[in-house]
């Protein structure tokens, strides 16, 4: 009976000891632990910015651990200090103190209490919109810039290339005779030999420019290529797309209008599994062969694609390259190529 009563005694003392932190709803491990925070600063729920502030700096005088001596003392003041600045930052930010006085009102709802606590304390600094944006925009100046590297690449591969040099030069010879060869009157000094080709090279390098239609992925970039605007375009791309095959749909499937050239051309670029740059990239008497031989209609494409792949087996077959490869391929296989090979 004695040991009866000493338990219910114990448990009645746990109670009575945990009772005030479940009335208030403080939760250790979140904002103030077992403390109230405005306890803490020594202020009320009703106290007003300025009055936790100044509560905060003359608390954080008095518990500064500078000012204290011993090792004990130090400790204790720097352990109330940290007390302090938490209390502070947790109340001086008008949505931090709103989740903390909604903690203390509504002491049940634990699940509740941590997440507005680690919601807020997980957050990013930054406003996201703001990264998306600067994101954006980098990715939009590096994607210009490299289109325009790889344009001066295609350009100076070009003028290399005697095929298209020697018609630039046709084309710029009177130019290059009047500003290279033929520099007369007062102001106009003879040109050395370096300056001479460097000055043939800009000119060949602006008729190249002017007359030639780099596609692809060389092609002269522009702004609206830059990923920014294709963003800022993109519902009236796509209200195009989707009146562009609506109005394919009623003309060709609906009312059976005949293709015109820039039709036929889509038709067998979509046969031929070529992207817009890639198609217009192909010369121009090649593309007049295709029309000639209405490789639009899907039947007579299946019976061209036939016949060029014969026509490769064929041109593979006699290749002596093709025939020695395909012999070490036959003897050897992938599998025993050594150094030695």
């Amino acid at each position: 009976m004695p040991h009866k009563q000493s338990q219910s005694w114990i448990y009645t003392c746990l109670l009575v000891s945990i009772l005030p932190t479940l009335c208030v709803g403080l939760l250790d491990g979140l904002y103030c632990g077992k403390e109230n925070c405005y306890d803490v600063l020594g202020v009320t729920r009703e106290s007003s910015k300025s009055e936790i502030g100044k509560a905060y700096r003359q608390l954080a005088r008095k518990y500064h651990p500078d000012l204290h001596r011993g090792e004990e003392a130090k400790a204790l003041a720097e352990q109330q200090f940290k007390l302090v600045a938490t209390a502070y930052e947790i109340l001086r930010d008008e949505e931090s103190r709103t989740d903390y006085d909604y903690m203390l009102d509504n002491p049940d709802a634990y699940y509740a209490h941590y997440y507005r606590y680690y919601r807020r304390r997980v957050a990013p600094k930054v406003d996201v919109r703001v990264v998306i944006v600067v994101s954006l925009t980098v990715i939009s100046i590096i994607q210009y810039y490299s289109g325009w590297q790889r344009y001066d690449a295609a350009i100076k591969y070009f003028s290399t290339v005697p095929k298209y040099r020697n018609k630039a030069l046709d084309i710029a010879r009177d130019e290059i005779q009047e500003r290279v060869h033929n520099r007369k009157g007062k102001n106009r000094k003879s040109l050395s030999k370096t300056e001479q080709k460097e000055e043939i090279e800009r000119i060949i390098r602006k008729v190249i420019e002017e007359k030639m239609d780099v596609q692809g992925g060389y092609a002269k970039p522009t702004l609206w290529d830059v990923l920014w605007v294709q963003l800022l375009i993109c519902p009236y791309t796509l209200f195009n797309f989707i009146a562009w095959h609506a109005l394919w749909f009623w003309r060709y499937t609906v009312l059976k209008q005949p293709y015109g050239r820039e039709q036929q051309l889509y038709l067998i670029r979509r046969h031929m599994g070529m992207g817009q740059h890639q198609f217009n990239s192909l010369d121009e008497k090649q593309i007049e062969e295709y029309l000639k031989l209405e490789l639009w209609q899907r039947d007579n494409f299946v019976a061209w694609k036939a016949d060029q792949d014969e026509d490769m087996k064929k041109k593979l077959a006699e290749n002596p390259r093709y025939k020695a490869y395909r012999r070490y391929m036959k003897n050897h296989g992938p599998g025993r190529i050594t150094f030695e090979d």
